[in-house]
């Protein structure tokens, strides 16, 4: 007889945007598509079955204006609205290591870093020597998942794993070599987290990757995976896209800049 799986409650928080344009968000873009196409940094909170989880960490001040990025709200003081003081998170999905998915990781002391074996390889390896690839990584926040290597805070996925009932991280590739998307069940049927598996709606819908990409093939093929493991592609939710923010509904103070994805997404 099969066991009924939990169902978890899942919240999408911006903390961070950008202005960019349309023909920047693509490997294959129209070059004078000069139309705006803004990207949001989010993290992601899980809660269920007695258990948080934080899926990434984002950036911080210093980061923002290193790299011209707006920072809206610390994304971890974020957390106090749902009455999470940071010592009381004690799980943190790193999709991947990348400067706005992994920053932050000292404020919260009490975590252990679910993260795959191959991104510490890649993050820290031979790649590393070209500028290209490593532009997206900041040398500190790498530095910190070795520290918690060392202080015993980390737990190496390697491939697809279970994390609990019903939540499950995704090795997919492509964007680096140990990216991981998020699965989880909800009310609504599993949804996937693709993180940066799959940055707007439009990347996966016109099968044209972002720009930052290791394996393109890896990447491509990583869209119908992680469809395929959605109830529907309403289901899918890409990482960094501002429709995510129109499309579901709010939780609570529409200030905050928090939506629910265990929801149902309304019309745009």
């Amino acid at each position: 007889m099969s066991r009924e799986l939990p169902t978890y409650e899942v919240y999408a928080l911006r903390y961070a945007t950008v202005e960019r344009r349309r023909r920047d968000n693509f490997i294959v873009g129209d070059a004078h598509d000069m139309s705006p196409m803004p990207m949001d940094y989010y993290v992601w909170l899980i809660c269920g079955a007695g258990r948080t989880y934080l899926v990434d960490t984002g950036f911080n001040e210093a980061a923002a204006r290193e790299r011209g990025r707006m920072l809206l709200r610390c994304p971890i003081q974020a957390l106090t609205s749902f009455g999470l003081a940071p010592e009381m998170i004690t799980d943190v999905i790193v999709t991947h290591l990348h400067y706005d998915h992994a920053g932050n990781l000292g404020l919260l002391p009490e975590a252990r870093i679910h993260l795959q074996e191959s991104e510490m390889h890649y993050a820290t390896g031979r790649y590393m020597r070209h500028g290209l690839l490593r532009h997206a990584y900041a040398v500190e926040d790498v530095l910190n998942v070795v520290r918690g290597v060392y202080d015993d805070r980390v737990e190496f996925r390697r491939g697809d794993e279970d994390i609990a009932d019903g939540l499950q991280v995704i090795h997919v590739g492509g964007h680096t070599a140990g990216l991981q998307a998020v699965r989880v069940h909800t009310a609504r049927g599993w949804i996937v987290i693709a993180s940066d598996a799959s940055h707007f709606y439009d990347n996966i819908q016109q099968a044209s990757p972002f720009p930052i990409v290791l394996h393109v093939g890896e990447m491509l093929d990583g869209y119908q995976r992680l469809l395929s493991l959605c109830a529907s592609p309403d289901h899918l939710i890409p990482g960094h896209d501002p429709l995510v923010l129109r499309r579901y509904p709010r939780w609570k103070d529409p200030a905050w800049d928090i939506v629910m994805l265990h929801r149902h997404p309304g019309a745009i």
